[in-house]
């Protein structure tokens, strides 16, 4: 084990000898003496003490739409109620801005290179270990209900309800401990109506993990009708960089297909019906059609105005994606008044996450995937009665890689040697160490593929970030995050930042050496403007055409400006 991960765990394991958390001395003794003969806790009569952990988990929920985070577009009390009674984190990083690969890395405390899950089109190997298989394994109970997309069969866990894939927003079929059940009706009730079914019926005698992992906000953010009345009327404020040209960036930003202008879908808008329009039900189809009937009205009267019609595209994708968070925000609060009123608040550490950020129009983008803030950075709220002091922020860098080693110390369970991340723990009890991590380092893998976003690296010191997008080009960018809070001026080419530059370059040797990543292929041969480039991936010549043809009209209204 390291030497930091042995420290850290030497001093939560200290701080549970004082009586601090959940742990008598007895039981701690009790624990101590069978690991060293088993491996494993006592299965004595005696009830485990240790703290049930709760973690809830959404899909692409950008900060910018929880009002904790200060969003101006939106109210989310429930999460508010857990970062007023816990902490809330301002600097969560993630090591892979996509959905697949960021819940392996949750489920492995490795980076994706490591876990091998480093894109949406990999299978995730359900043989490895995960600190659900280790909790298990220390007596914990195990459960996990909702969207697993990770490509492969549920392994780990004794409970397993999930969704099949990305999972509909409504009458979802789901695989429920390896058999196929179908459900009616809404799927962010469905899988909170799951989630407290399994609590209802666990064994109390145990502590337990519960992952309630649910779809929304995940395109194509199909709303439900009282919280789409939250925003129906409501006239949204446009991002500061809504109508970035993406000058003083490279190709990357230009040749990306995650705008709202260009690549959100009359399905997306609700200007045609959805494709499971089949399968719903009289009493969805006539919701659905009181949400979204005048759509197609609408469209007409802006479809020849390109400033107006990308104004009205935006208004759609935000009544319809914070319609999809408030679902989450209500079943949030299901949850919590469940623990109150069964006596579990006390003892549950409840962890509010998404897999990444999203972005909500700034750059005049949706989607995720680059190492801009907007995706990045993801919400985490930890609430820990006893343990952390509620209201509290906290501004070090930490990552989704840490999850694994900060639920296995919550449950003193010895955190593996091979786990890449470092327990949270010491940052919730209010005792950040001295030498806590002073930059995160970033890889994203998926290209060419959907969205068209470059394969890129990148590491981040809380000031400075250097990105390197080394595949279909070799370009470089730099950004001082402390005057440019919203990367706008690359200032890779700039003199005076030249000592940063070599420096944050040798951050990035360090930490891939650190985390023994490979080194990069570089391929500067443009899929876009190489022929012989394109013709490698036949598939994908018509993609490739239009997106050359988006891009040409992006650099001419860069060349105009």
């Amino acid at each position: 084990m390291s030497l930091h991960k042995n420290l850290l765990f030497t001093l939560s394991f200290i701080s549970f000898l004082g009586g601090l958390t959940f742990f008598s001395a007895a039981a701690l003794a009790q624990h101590e003496n069978t690991s060293a003969q088993h491996g494993k806790f006592s299965s004595s009569p005696i009830k485990d003490s240790r703290p049930n952990i709760l973690f809830i988990f959404t899909d692409d929920h950008a900060y910018q739409a929880l009002s904790a985070y200060g969003s101006n577009r939106n109210e989310t009390p429930n999460m508010d109620k857990l970062a007023d009674e816990g902490m809330l984190f301002t600097n969560c990083c993630v090591t892979n801005s996509i959905c697949g690969p960021s819940r392996a890395v949750i489920q492995t405390g490795k980076y994706s290179h490591i876990n091998g899950f480093m894109t949406n089109n990999d299978r995730f190997n359900c043989q490895q270990q995960t600190f659900p298989k280790l909790l298990g394994a220390s007596g914990y109970q195990t459960a996990i209900i909702g969207k697993w997309h990770l490509s492969c069969p549920v392994q780990g866990y004794d409970y397993a309800e999930t969704l099949i894939g990305q999972g509909p927003y409504l009458n979802p079929p789901m695989i429920k401990n390896g058999e196929r059940v179908s459900y009616t009706g809404r799927t962010t009730e469905i899988i909170t109506d799951r989630s407290l079914e399994w609590l209802k019926n666990r064994d109390p005698e145990k502590p337990f993990l519960l992952m309630t992992q649910h779809k929304a906000p995940h395109r194509n953010w199909q709303a439900y009708l009282e919280f789409y009345n939250l925003y129906r009327d409501r006239e949204f404020p446009y991002p500061e960089t809504f109508d970035d040209t993406y000058k003083n960036r490279g190709r990357a930003a230009l040749e990306q297909d995650m705008s709202i202008a260009e690549t959100l879908t009359h399905q997306d808008l609700k200007i045609t019906k959805p494709g499971d329009w089949n399968s719903m039900t009289e009493e969805q189809k006539e919701q659905w059609m009181n949400m979204y009937e005048g759509r197609p009205a609408e469209y007409e009267k802006v479809k020849d105005d390109p400033v107006a019609l990308k104004k009205w595209k935006y208004q759609c994708y935000m009544k319809d994606y914070l319609a999809c968070v408030a679902a989450v925000d209500h079943e949030i609060g299901r949850m919590l008044t469940f623990l109150e009123e069964n006596g579990l608040a006390e003892n549950t550490v409840v962890v509010y996450a998404s897999d990444q950020g999203f972005y909500l129009g700034e750059h005049g983008w949706f989607d995720k995937r680059f190492m801009y803030n907007e995706s990045f950075k993801t919400p985490l709220i930890v609430r820990w009665p006893g343990n952390v002091k509620p209201g509290t922020r906290n501004n070090a860098l930490v990552s989704n890689v840490d999850f694994a080693e900060t639920f296995l110390e919550m449950a003193g369970v010895p955190i593996p040697e091979d786990m890449q991340g470092l327990s949270l723990v010491p940052i919730l009890q209010g005792n950040t160490p001295d030498d806590w991590r002073s930059s995160i380092y970033y890889h994203y893998y998926e290209y060419p593929a959907e969205h068209m976003v470059k394969k890129h690296e990148g590491v981040y010191d809380g000031r400075f970030k250097l990105i390197h997008f080394y595949d279909d080009v070799d370009e470089w960018e730099f950004y001082d995050l402390e005057k440019d809070p919203r990367e706008l001026q690359n200032l890779y080419s700039e003199p005076e930042y030249s000592s940063e530059i070599t420096r944050m370059k040798a951050e990035l040797e360090n930490q891939k050496k650190k985390l023994n990543v490979p080194p990069v292929q570089v391929n500067p041969r443009s899929y876009l403007y190489d022929e012989e480039m394109a013709k490698t991936r036949p598939g994908m010549k018509g993609y490739f055409n239009r997106m050359k043809n988006i891009s040409e009209t992006r650099k001419k209204i860069l060349a105009e400006e």
